[in-house]
């Protein structure tokens, strides 16, 4: 090989490690980019659902939940979301699990999981304050949601 088919080479193994790390970088980014809007929709959700809660006194049924995901700010990223509030009633324990939503994500920085909205977070009245999400991965929710959900529940889910 010459000298100028060297350069060329070189230049070509260039341009392709170059193009590689930036379509990694571009991807990356976009796992990023959706896991903080899901976070951001669940959490305005959340209190959304937690005004619903102050002037009602109860959680807000599945319907209602689900018009108010319509007119969300990053709704798209949220994917299938997964709503409780019927099995919820006045002696449901803080820690019940409200509202869950699964995030994929295809990239070796984030993992797949769950953003989780329990009860608790929509006890505090203070309207200044924000609900608090929770991620989990799916062993440590599933595990919950064994405790959490009556034989009725599941039957209607496995349909």
């Amino acid at each position: 090989m010459n000298r100028r088919q060297k350069a060329i080479l070189v230049e070509i193994i260039t341009i392709i490690v170059i193009t590689a790390i930036a379509v990694a970088a571009m991807l990356h980014l976009r796992n990023y980019v959706n896991h903080r809007e899901a976070e951001k929709a669940i959490t305005i959700l959340g209190n959304r659902i937690r005004q619903y809660r102050v002037e009602n006194g109860l959680v807000p049924p599945e319907n209602w939940v689900n018009s108010e995901r319509e007119n969300l700010p990053g709704n798209v990223r949220l994917g299938e979301l997964h709503y409780r509030g019927r099995w919820m009633d006045l002696e449901s324990a803080p820690d019940e699990i409200l509202v869950y939503v699964e995030q994929k994500a295809h990239s070796l920085m984030f993992k797949d999981g769950f953003f989780v909205l329990r009860l608790r977070e929509l006890l505090n009245q203070d309207p200044d304050s924000h609900v608090n999400i929770e991620w989990m991965d799916a062993q440590e929710l599933n595990a919950i949601l064994a405790r959490q959900q009556s034989q009725i529940e599941i039957e209607i889910l496995d349909k």
